[in-house]
């Protein structure tokens, strides 16, 4: 067995959590550095000295420097790329902006974020589209992905394709560029739900050729909660309908979708902090101790589970990502109601924060590795899961 990484040196002392917990859940919700939350304390108190002064007197270009900032380090055209509260959000933006009609069809996978399954359905009850889900297993395979998806388009039917990055109940790469390609042959947009990749490993969203692109960078590129980035192709421009008609919308793209009225934009501008304090830690290094550490969650708790074989340790496709999942005996957490009351009781009775799912019917646990985690904690999970679980029985 490889060993666990080792610690950088004053990387903990950069967050606030509680040094009881064992959090092994950065995917979810991320947590934002120290450095990154005063900033964003200063941006709140420079509103309140003058809030006409900083409301109306050069918000809109501090916020397409912040934009620039970020799309570069992202590989984004600032130009097609516009500020977001989450990837959600940008979901929902695109798929109010293709003006769906009744026999159009939407295809997305069974490893699909679920509120992104809500939206579409909810799109399809109100044009009369129809939802279609491509069935994947665990373990598929590039190739696997690539044909299943492409096999269930239908051209002049299919009006959009939407695809994880790195889908965050089963912790997946997908291969997008070949996706993007695929349904480009086709004739048919592909939108990618990146909530989880800004950050996470090198990406450049130009070379995906997505017609739509959507990233979190609350997660893994440190900013504040409330900042993504949305790029759109630029054929599809034009065709995006602001969530907020306001003083923007004769600008267009991207001011329109940014300019909210008196919203609280301080997340959009402090997120720049946050790559500086991943960039002042090392990229790379930050990825490869993610990547190893998460790695060696993986096989000790795989390992106290009982799954000594490589096969029954799913492996992310592509570049390894800071998250891996296990699959949980099959008497725990089949339904999602059990899965968040095993949730719960690993917190209470562990101090371990780490999210349990019900993957159609099979139940997953995920975990996540940041620079704030230690090999212990989840030494700390391999010892105590088994025994919680038993008392499930």
């Amino acid at each position: 067995m490889n060993p666990p990484p080792e610690p950088i040196g004053g990387a903990r002392l950069l967050f606030s959590l509680d040094a009881a917990v064992a959090y092994l859940n950065h995917g979810s919700f991320g947590a934002v550095p120290v450095p990154v939350q005063r900033a964003q304390q200063r941006l709140r108190d420079e509103i309140e000295t003058n809030p006409q002064r900083f409301y109306t007197t050069g918000l809109w270009d501090r916020i397409a420097h912040a934009r620039t900032h970020l799309c570069q380090f992202l590989g984004a055209d600032p130009a097609s790329a516009a500020f977001v509260a989450n990837a959600t959000a940008g979901i929902n933006i695109v798929l109010r902006s293709l003006r769906l009609g009744s026999g159009d069809e939407i295809i997305t996978t069974n490893h699909g974020y679920g509120s992104v399954d809500l939206a579409v359905d909810h799109a399809c009850v109100r044009t009369g589209a129809t939802h279609t889900i491509v069935p994947l297993t665990l373990t598929a395979s590039d190739d696997e992905i690539v044909v299943a998806v492409s096999n269930a388009i239908t051209p002049g039917r299919t009006k959009l394709v939407i695809v994880d990055h790195i889908a965050s109940m089963t912790a997946r790469v997908f291969p997008v560029a070949r996706l993007a390609a695929a349904a480009r042959l086709r004739n048919v947009p592909l939108m990618v739900d990146a909530a989880h990749a800004p950050g996470a490993h090198a990406i450049r969203v130009d070379a995906i050729n997505a017609d739509f692109w959507v990233g979190n960078l609350h997660k893994w590129q440190y900013a504040p909660r409330s900042t993504a980035i949305l790029s759109v192709a630029e054929q599809w421009r034009d065709r995006i309908e602001p969530p907020i008609v306001s003083w923007a919308d004769p600008d267009g793209f991207p001011s329109s979708l940014e300019m909210g009225g008196t919203l609280d934009y301080t997340p959009w501008l402090a997120a720049p902090t946050g790559l500086y304090v991943l960039r002042t830690l090392g990229v790379d290094r930050v990825r490869t101790h993610n990547s190893t550490l998460v790695a060696y969650g993986q096989r000790v708790i795989g390992a106290a589970l009982g799954l000594l074989s490589p096969s029954e340790l799913p492996m992310p496709g592509g570049v390894t990502p800071s998250m891996r999942v296990l699959p949980l005996p099959s008497h725990a957490a089949r339904t999602n109601a059990d899965a968040i009351a095993l949730r719960n009781r690993i917190a209470d009775e562990l101090r371990v924060v780490v999210p349990v799912s019900s993957w159609h019917g099979r139940g997953l646990i995920r975990l996540s590795a940041q620079v704030y985690n230690h090999p212990d904690e989840y030494d700390r999970l391999a010892a105590g899961l088994p025994r919680v679980l038993q008392a499930l029985r």
